[in-house]
């Protein structure tokens, strides 16, 4: 992970829905770093996706931060949707940097 990187925030989003994004990219970190509950990885993408419903804005998301901090927020939720377990548990894969 990169230190000090800053998240990929919009200036026009309200209070509430920075803190919903952050939640979410905060939870995917954490999945990455020492793993993860399942359900509330999945509560915070739903309210994620209430601030960013398109795909679009989605991928483009998803783009800046693994920029940043080399976590990927779709392979989260991907791993998050697969799981039977509680936990969530990611690893970096160096060799795409």
């Amino acid at each position: 992970m990169k230190a000090n990187y800053e998240y990929p925030l919009e200036l026009d989003w309200t209070t509430d829905e920075k803190i919903a994004v952050t939640t979410f990219l905060q939870m995917v970190e954490e999945a990455y770093e020492h793993g993860v509950n399942r359900d509330n990885l999945l509560a915070a993408y739903n309210a994620f996706k209430k601030v960013v419903p398109d795909k679009a804005g989605e991928r483009r998301i998803d783009r800046e931060f693994e920029a940043v901090a080399d976590y990927s927020t779709y392979r989260a939720v991907q791993a998050a949707r697969q799981t039977d377990g509680h936990t969530v548990r990611l690893h970096v894969d160096r060799r795409r940097s």
